[in-house]
């Protein structure tokens, strides 16, 4: 029996679209097309998408950077005898002035003008988000598994200047937002800090993911494990969904440049929040997942999104195990002391070499034929 040697990862696919929105319309009237890994466009999983101003898509994967052109998909590599701080890509910001901004699991690099440029402030710290505020500063949080060294850095000018290195940022931050008020947000799994203006306030809740976006009347929108919250004039309260009779774990949220809301959750597909009424795009209805991990919004105005494997069971190694077990695999697991741990998952060769079914879908304007089925959840 043919055998194969993998690691387990998520894998994605990229957004190849050029269509605007029309929020007028439910989500199930909007043009959408799924890419699968098959199809080539890139190698393993996504983590983030970026839009630089000359129209190309650059996606980070856990083995690089790449560029789409809207055609094909090329791996980008740097000059000679240059190279990223890390091989896995966590973040990317295509900054107003062209520049490139590359968040890695070992440090920040910037990409202008043929020239890559590393910042040493950031070295060896995994950059999960980077944002660029009002006034062209570009913020980077970092994280770090089991550590209490979470930075908060600022550039401008070429300069770095780290906020906190005192653990009061724990682990670091996942996720960065800055309002239509000037004010920036930065969150991670214990809750949200109000950074700027000073001096910064912290508000603790219990985060899925550290995603943020505006309600209709300019409240700060944040996920949480009790669902979506709220925050004015920093009170928290509710922002209620009814889903259909189902309760979602909400993940992503993304507020699209003509008012919708689009909610990702991790077992309720995809929610579009529109003119007072909530619409669903789940697996049932073409999604390869119910599971929603990344939303981006491109220069033309398509979402697109990524969705995960929707298998159910547990997480960690418990999971694994019983992803390896499904599969006719074998999972084994060696730890030594001051050299890690490693994880091999020894599979059937027929079940290693088979097209991935996550996709990667886009929405356009045109509408779906008259009669396509439509799930419509209104506000409670």
């Amino acid at each position: 029996m043919i055998q194969a040697i993998v690691r387990l990862m998520l894998v994605g696919v990229l957004c190849p679209s050029a269509f605007g929105l029309n929020p007028a319309l439910d989500i199930n009237q909007y043009a959408h097309k799924a890419s699968t890994v098959g199809e080539g466009f890139f190698k393993g999983s996504i983590y983030a998408i970026a839009q630089t101003p000359d129209g190309y898509l650059w996606m980070g994967t856990e083995s690089g950077l790449a560029r789409f052109d809207g055609v094909r998909s090329l791996e980008w590599q740097p000059p000679n005898g240059e190279h990223l701080p890390g091989g896995r890509i966590r973040s990317l910001l295509a900054a107003r002035d062209g520049r490139l901004w590359i968040g890695t699991d070992l440090g920040l690099a910037s990409w202008k003008d043929g020239r890559l440029t590393q910042y040493a402030e950031l070295s060896g710290k995994a950059v999960l988000s980077i944002l660029e505020d009002h006034e062209a500063t570009i913020w980077a949080g970092t994280w770090g598994v089991g550590s209490t060294d979470g930075r908060l850095c600022t550039i401008r000018d070429g300069r770095v200047r780290c906020h906190v290195d005192d653990g009061r940022l724990g682990n670091g931050i996942d996720g960065l937002y800055e309002d239509q008020g000037g004010k920036l947000w930065a969150g991670n799994p214990d809750g949200v800090w109000r950074w700027k203006p000073e001096p910064a306030k912290f508000f603790p809740v219990a985060i899925v993911t550290s995603s943020f976006a505006e309600g209709d009347g300019g409240e700060l929108l944040i996920t949480t494990l009790d669902g979506i919250k709220t925050l004015v004039n920093e009170q928290a309260g509710p922002y209620l969904v009814r889903a259909a009779g189902r309760q979602s774990k909400f993940g992503r949220l993304l507020r699209d440049r003509d008012g919708g809301l689009w909610v990702g959750t991790y077992d309720g597909g995809l929610l579009h929040v529109h003119h007072g009424k909530t619409d669903r795009f789940t697996h049932s209805d073409g999604l390869s997942s119910d599971k929603i991990l990344y939303l981006f919004e491109d220069r033309e105005g398509s979402i697109c999104v990524l969705s995960g494997d929707g298998r159910e069971g547990h997480y960690g190694l418990p999971g694994m195990r019983e992803r390896a077990k499904l599969v006719g695999g074998k999972l084994t697991i060696w730890t030594e002391l001051d050299s890690g741990t490693e994880i091999e998952l020894v599979i059937p060769g027929a079940r290693a070499y088979v097209k991935s079914t996550r996709l990667f879908w886009y929405f356009g304007s045109a509408p779906r034929h008259k009669g396509d089925k439509k799930e419509t959840i209104e506000h409670e």
